[in-house]
C-alpha cells in the first residue's frame, strides 16, 4: 500500500488586484502555476474574496442535504453524473448542475426540483460562489494556455465549457481508523477547482506514490487538472489521482466546479504540442460520448481494490 506523507503541493496567492495579464505579477504566478502542475498536477490556490461567502455556502450545503431522500432524488438527469446520487454505502451524497454560470440554471434544475415554493437565498449563494470560481478558473485556464504558446484557443475554449457545479456531504465514518470514503481517482474533465469545509479528508497521489493530506486554509481552493485537458495538450501536463479518507464524528462537506466540454465539442490536439520529439499520442473525441461509456462502467465497478483506473487516455490514444 502507499505511504502517506505530510508534504504538501504549492500553495499560490491569486488575490492580489494586481493580477492582470502581462502585469509582473501575473507573470510570476504563471510560472508558479506552469511549475506546479508540472510536478504535482494541481495547487493549492489562496483566493480571499472566497471568505465572504464561506459561511453561507456551507449553510446551503447543509440546507440542502438535510432534505429528505425523496425530495433530493427529484433532482434528476438522463445524462451521466448529472442530478443527484448517492453511494451504495450511503456515505456520499453528491448533485451536480451543468452550465452553473448562468444562474438560471442553479434555479430550474436544483432549487425549484427541491423547494417548489421557491428558496432565493440557496440559489443567490450558489450563483455567487460559481460566479467567483469561474473567474477564478478563467484566469488559471489563461495563465495555462499562455505558458504553452497556446492562448490563440483561450475563447474557443471558454466557449465551449460546461460550468459544472457539483455539491457533495461525506457522511461522518464513526471509527477511529481512516475509511475511504472515495477511491483514488483521476478527474475525467478539464479542470478541477474544489472548497471544503473545515473537516479534512482530501488526499492526493504525487509522483513518488506517497499520499499527501490537504490542509486547506479557509480561504483556499485546490486546483487539479482533468484528464480531458491533459489529453488535449497531448499529455503535457497529468492529472493526479486523489481520494477523500476519512474519521471520526463530523460530516464533510464540499464543493466545486467542474469544467468540461459542452456536448457535441470534439477535443482535439492542437498543433502546436505536437513536434518530432513529441508525437501525437491521442484521437479526437467527443467526451460526453465518452462519459456515457465510463459511467456504465462505473456502474458494474465494485472498487474493492479502492482505485477507479482511468478510462479516457486509453479511450482515445492513437
Amino acid at each position: 500500500m502507499s505511504s502517506t506523507t505530510q508534504a504538501m503541493v504549492p500553495v499560490i496567492d491569486f488575490s492580489n488586484q494586481n493580477l492582470k495579464p502581462g502585469s509582473p505579477e501575473w507573470d510570476l504566478v504563471k510560472s508558479q502555476v506552469r511549475e506546479a502542475l508540472e510536478e504535482y498536477g494541481c495547487f493549492e490556490a489562496l483566493f480571499d474574496p472566497i471568505l465572504e461567502l464561506r459561511k453561507a455556502v456551507f449553510g446551503a450545503l447543509q440546507e440542502v442535504f438535510d432534505l429528505p431522500l425523496e425530495t433530493k432524488k427529484l433532482c434528476v438527469s438522463d445524462k451521466p453524473f448529472r442530478g443527484y446520487s448517492c453511494s451504495p454505502s450511503g456515505l456520499f451524497q453528491s448533485m451536480a448542475v451543468d452550465d452553473a454560470h448562468i444562474a438560471e440554471n442553479i434555479e430550474q434544475c436544483l432549487t425549484t426540483s427541491l423547494w417548489p415554493q421557491g428558496n432565493i437565498s440557496f440559489s443567490k449563494t450558489l450563483a455567487s460562489f460559481i460566479q467567483l470560481t469561474s473567474d477564478l478558473e478563467k484566469k488559471i485556464l489563461k495563465m495555462i494556455l499562455e505558458s504553452f504558446g497556446l492562448e490563440k484557443y483561450m475563447d474557443e475554449l471558454t466557449d465551449t465549457t460546461n460550468y459544472q457545479l457539483r455539491i457533495m456531504k461525506y457522511e461522518k465514518p464513526k471509527t477511529k481508523e481512516q475509511t475511504m470514503m472515495a477511491p483514488a481517482h483521476c478527474d475525467q474533465n478539464m479542470m478541477t477547482l474544489l472548497y471544503q469545509d473545515e473537516v479534512n479528508g482530501l488526499e492526493i497521489q504525487n509522483k513518488y506514490g506517497e499520499w499527501m493530506n490537504m490542509k486547506l486554509s479557509s480561504s483556499s481552493f485546490i486546483v487539479m487538472i482533468g484528464e480531458c485537458l491533459s489529453v488535449w495538450l497531448n499529455g503535457r501536463l497529468s492529472s493526479p489521482y486523489h481520494r477523500v479518507m476519512m474519521k471520526g464524528n463530523d460530516d464533510r462537506y464540499s464543493l466545486g466546479l467542474f469544467t468540461r466540454p459542452r456536448e457535441g465539442y470534439v477535443i482535439k490536439v492542437p498543433n502546436e504540442p505536437v513536434d518530432d520529439n513529441n508525437p501525437i499520442l491521442f484521437k479526437p473525441h467527443d467526451h460526453e460520448e465518452f462519459l456515457k461509456i465510463f459511467s456504465s462502467e462505473m456502474a458494474k465497478a465494485d472498487f474493492k481494490s479502492g482505485v477507479v483506473i482511468s478510462r479516457l487516455k486509453a479511450y482515445c490514444s492513437v
